[in-house]
């Protein structure tokens, strides 16, 4: 039994073999100037969507960092804002606290009299 699957396996080997030869006939080289051609659409294709990338990253990077230092700008002119709204309510609070002090000792003053 074994020598009969060897010889079905060099028969399907030798045809397979056949048929790969036959569809490679069938194939329609390009001739050498086809072949320089289509090399130099390529070429010129991938070269054009290289520069239009490069130049839509710049643009993009521009972009970005002028919109990153514009946010950078509103977060610092906010946390001023921010910083002054607080020193005016603690000025405010002290002033507050100095005017309760002196309307308590007025009043325990005038209680003592």
């Amino acid at each position: 039994m074994p020598k009969d699957v060897t010889k079905k396996e060099k028969k399907e080997k030798k045809h397979f073999f056949r048929d790969f030869k036959a569809e490679l006939k069938k194939v329609i080289w390009p001739t050498p100037k086809q072949l320089a051609n289509n090399t130099v659409a390529v070429i010129t294709i991938v070269l054009i969507t290289a520069i239009i990338v490069f130049v839509l990253d710049l643009i993009f990077e521009t972009l970005n960092t002028y919109g990153v230092n514009k946010l950078r700008e509103a977060v610092e002119s906010h946390t001023e804002q921010t910083e002054d709204t607080n020193t005016n309510q603690e000025a405010e609070n002290a002033v507050n606290n100095i005017l309760n002090e002196e309307d308590t000792t007025n009043t325990s003053n005038t209680e003592n009299e």
